[in-house]
């Protein structure tokens, strides 16, 4: 039976797609892409489209994907636009990023906590609802779309690793033996020559710059 039938495959210059969940060294890896001269998405653009996301709107993602080469962080990182990407573009390179899950969860949470809750405690459906980022409201329309955890707790630790984990295993299983995709974890020594040997360029670093590191 088959997943999904084949659209328009756009005719398109070198596509990069990066997605690794936030929080798995995504900021860094889209300044080495940078570095490498890739022309880069526009992160709020992106971000923007949580209600094409939410309304299974592919076209209008994929439209956005017209904008430029190299793409992280939302909405590339949500669950299943990675398959929807291939199947627009086949040819396109795809990286996942990685990280231990428990260190991944501690992580998005204290990041949550310090810009949405003054990092006081892990924020609850009232903060996300009244966080004043993109627009009012725009955080819970995330985190239902994405996330889908209970509105009493909204950081349910077992759904949202039971989630990280399935996006991890779908790709890499999806992905198996495919030579347009990596699947790297920056902490790592030797991930940088990893990358930049997957994308053919010369490398500016022994390893990778650690950006938007959450203490």
């Amino acid at each position: 039976m088959m997943l999904f039938r084949r659209g328009k495959v756009r005719k398109h210059k070198e596509k990069i797609f990066c997605i690794g969940r936030n929080k798995t060294g995504t900021t860094s890896l889209e300044s080495v892409l940078g570095e490498f001269g890739y022309k880069l998405g526009d992160q709020i653009e992106g971000e923007m489209l949580v209600k094409a996301y939410a309304n299974k709107d592919w076209g209008e993602i994929t439209n956005f994907c017209e904008s430029a080469e190299a793409f992280q962080d939302a909405p590339f990182s949500w669950p299943y636009t990675w398959l929807f990407l291939y199947n627009a573009y086949p040819k396109a390179k795809f990286i996942l990023t990685i990280r231990d899950t428990e260190s991944w969860y501690e992580s998005i949470t204290r990041f949550h906590s310090k810009i949405f809750a003054n990092g006081e405690r892990i924020p609850n459906k009232e903060d996300l609802l009244n966080a004043n980022y993109r627009y009012e409201g725009f955080v819970w329309e995330t985190s239902r779309a994405v996330w889908k955890t209970p509105e009493n707790d909204v950081y349910n630790k077992e759904m949202f690793i039971r989630n990280y984990i399935r996006h991890n295993e779908d790709v890499i299983h999806f992905f198996k033996d495919n030579s347009n995709f990596l699947c790297i974890d920056v902490t790592k020594k030797g991930s940088y020559k990893e990358l930049a040997d997957f994308l053919n360029k010369k490398m500016l670093h022994q390893e990778f710059p650690h950006l938007n590191k959450t203490q």
